[in-house]
């Protein structure tokens, strides 16, 4: 029994001294045929017995194949070779900065965080995308015509950037290719949470900041809490185009904005309210720049990504544990039970809520708060950090800050309520065989 279950075990792996070596099906069946012939009763044997070829043969065709298999090229690249990237050509590189950076070297790292290959010449035998450096376009736009070979994305009749098939050359007629009209074509900012028509604006010189503003807005979430979408738009807007000239990176001031946080953390422990919750907001302001900049400038990261969503994340458990403490020194101590119990609602609800967001997600593909236009309307006011801390500074306007975090707990049951009822409702539609679909799409 041993014996067989080796055998079987080792059934197409080759031995090189001591190491087997695993061969794949296909290979296997090839080093099988390469080593028998049909005899004249139609049945497998080896070549050496009906071809005269020796054992030689037929250890140089196992060595052929070992060698093949320790080097990677076991696999025929004639059958099996990856597609090349679509390439990415800019034709042009006028003198215009746009958020401190060339069009040009925007243009390419954008190209690259969507897949695409920068080159200074193109390859007609690749797909392969030409933009002309004379315009600005939203990223989406780019995302698009990488998918659509064969099409041209037109700003008033003239060419912005085309995705030429392999041996379409650039003398193609325009004919040929579908034409996108930047004016009247329509894309959902999905990831943005956002239904807007991507723009494609002239770049001049002289004057960049039309296309600035047009590239901000493009990178702003449509969806979001009250105060990151109407107070501090504009604010975040003139910051964000500082940093770019400045030469900072979106991680520089992630961590500059955490370090804002920490302190907002430090003074709430001690009771300075009015000073923590100034230096939270300018942690709250720089974390719409950071990400803004990120989008703008085509200088996101992975581990920037994380590092900035993370401390969104976590931080504002903290937050409220700190207001918790701070209420002693403030003059407004509670009783630590009562105080142990507005922690555990608080930070309860918003795990929950979290875990209800991520339900959501994974089960039909898309955030709850663009499902219907209520959830989105909610989100404006949901119990999260911004709409919390209005919460709170209305209660310092008065001189309670125990009675703030009191209202946050119950805002915060109430919110998690309206989130439970509507993945109820969405579960119940799907079980009915209901589509869920976004107002969005």
């Amino acid at each position: 029994m041993g014996h067989a279950r080796k055998e079987r075990q080792e059934q197409g792996a080759v031995r090189v001294g001591a190491r087997p070596i695993a061969l794949s099906e296909g290979e296997g069946r090839l080093a099988k045929r390469a080593s028998t012939s049909l005899g004249t009763n139609g049945e497998e044997e080896p070549l050496g017995a009906s071809d005269g070829l020796g054992p030689g043969f037929l250890r140089g065709t196992w060595f052929c194949l070992v060698l093949a298999k320790l080097c990677g090229f076991a696999r025929c690249p004639m059958l099996d070779t990856p597609a090349l990237p679509v390439q990415f050509v800019p034709v042009g590189d006028p003198p215009a900065r746009v958020f401190g950076r060339t069009a040009r070297s925007r243009a390419e790292q954008v190209a690259r965080k969507v897949g695409l290959a920068v080159g200074e010449t193109e390859d007609v035998a690749r797909s392969r995308i030409l933009a002309d450096m004379g315009y600005a376009w939203d990223p989406a736009w780019l995302a698009e015509l990488k998918n659509r070979p064969g099409s041209v994305l037109t700003l008033g009749g003239e060419p912005v950037m085309r995705h030429l098939a392999p041996g379409m050359t650039s003398a193609t007629d325009g004919s040929a290719l579908e034409t996108i009209d930047a004016r009247t074509a329509s894309l959902s900012y999905f990831e943005l949470r956002k239904r807007e028509r991507p723009f494609v604006l002239p770049l001049d010189s002289a004057n960049p900041l039309p296309v600035e503003r047009a590239l901000y807005d493009a990178a702003y979430k449509g969806v979001t809490d009250v105060l990151t979408l109407y107070l501090w738009r504009r604010p975040a807007f003139w910051l964000t185009r500082w940093a770019a000239q400045a030469g900072m990176t979106p991680n520089q001031v992630t961590l500059i904005g955490f370090l804002f946080c920490v302190a907002a953390f430090y003074f709430f422990w001690h009771g300075q309210y009015w000073l923590g919750t100034a230096t939270g907001f300018v942690f709250m302001v720089l974390d719409t720049v950071d990400g803004k900049l990120a989008r703008c400038t085509g200088q996101s990261s992975k581990w920037g990504d994380i590092f900035d969503h993370g401390t969104d994340l976590l931080h504002p458990p903290f937050w409220w544990w700190a207001w918790l403490v701070g209420l002693g020194a403030a003059g407004h101590q509670l009783e630590e039970v009562y105080k142990a119990s507005l922690l555990a609602v608080i930070v309860g609800t918003y795990v929950l809520g979290r875990v209800i967001e991520g339900w959501f997600k994974w089960r039909f593909k898309m955030h709850i708060h663009v499902w219907r236009q209520i959830d989105s309307r909610f989100r404006l006011v949901t119990a999260r950090r911004n709409p919390n801390m209005v919460i709170l500074v209305a209660a310092l306007l008065f001189g309670r800050p125990d009675v703030g975090i009191e209202l946050v707990a119950l805002w915060s049951i109430l919110s998690l309520i309206f989130h439970a009822v509507r993945l109820a409702q969405a579960e119940g539609q799907a079980a009915r065989g209901g589509p869920i679909k976004s107002w969005l799409d």
